[in-house]
């Protein structure tokens, strides 16, 4: 993937999730836009947990089985207590890894990580009925109707745990800011008092700032047009079993085409906080934008 038409994906040796690996202060490659892949670092399940790799443990009501922090409660899943209970240990191993592993390599957000959800995937991506909006086979920045995340970034350690050789099957897209330009005239401002009728209808959790706002609109504008899923600066990009991927999802457009068995760790991190924080998504808005997005 040379071409610079399209996010680069970067990789690295490392074969532990300790912290003597070898990859370490690599903040400015994830936040140029690239994804960080590490083909021979596994998460290894023990054997036990091998019986996890099966649809059944999830409970159909959502697309992952989920252990929200700081308490740790599981949602999603579906088995027998003592099941259930050993589930919820795999899942919290890979939490205690992948944080071990983002503060390795990115030592400068040390005491600025906060731990999201940590989820696990055993449903295979194709053929999951959707709305377009919820078409995560579309390529698309991260952004959430109800979530608003006020410049909050997305940093995500994934993993295929599948059994069977089967990739995790993804496409990524042109760089965030030739994106952002792209649909950046076509966007108006929020209506005045929406933020708050938004928030008061519980139809957001908290007020959505024009920042989420902009970003909404560049997630579903993209979803929404067939032509530039068809046509725009895109690349295939296969995570083989055993492999780990770490990106800034709120930055890198992708787009999960295919695959089956995955864990992923969610952390945020304050947009300040970063090495260089003009390159978050909120900076880059801003300086095209040529004020502050409030």
């Amino acid at each position: 993937m040379g071409s610079l038409d399209v996010t680069p994906v970067q990789e690295f040796p490392d074969t532990t999730w300790a912290d003597d690996g070898p990859t370490r202060a690599v903040e400015a490659t994830v936040e140029g836009g690239a994804v960080l892949r590490f083909p021979r670092l596994p998460f290894v399940l023990m054997e036990s947990e091998l019986r996890f790799l099966n649809p059944r443990f999830a409970d159909g009501r959502a697309k992952n089985i989920s252990l929200r922090w700081p308490v740790g409660d599981m949602r999603g899943a579906a088995g027998t207590a003592s099941e259930l209970a050993a589930l919820k240990a795999m899942i919290a191993r890979y939490a205690e890894l992948s944080e071990r592993l983002a503060l390795r390599l990115f030592p400068h957000y040390r005491g600025a990580l906060v731990r999201g959800n940590t989820s696990f995937r055993p449903v295979d991506v194709a053929g999951r009925a959707t709305s377009w909006r919820k078409d995560d086979t579309r390529l698309h920045i991260d952004a959430f109707p109800s979530n608003p995340m006020h410049g909050t970034r997305l940093l995500r350690v994934f993993c295929n745990v599948n059994p069977s050789g089967q990739p995790r099957q993804w496409r990524v897209g042109e760089p965030f800011e030739a994106h952002a330009k792209r649909y950046l005239d076509h966007i108006k401002r929020p209506l005045p008092g929406s933020a708050w009728l938004l928030e008061r209808s519980g139809v957001t959790k908290r007020r959505r700032t024009e920042y989420d706002h902009v970003m909404l609109q560049l997630h579903d504008r993209a979803k929404a047009d067939a032509g530039f899923q068809r046509d725009s600066p895109q690349a295939a990009v296969n995570f083989a079993p055993g492999t780990t991927w770490v990106v800034f999802s709120d930055q890198v457009l992708h787009a999960a085409m295919g695959g089956q068995h995955m864990l992923e760790q969610t952390f945020y991190l304050d947009a300040a906080k970063q090495q260089q924080p003009g390159l978050s998504p909120r900076g880059v808005l801003e300086r095209l934008m040529g004020r502050e997005l409030r």
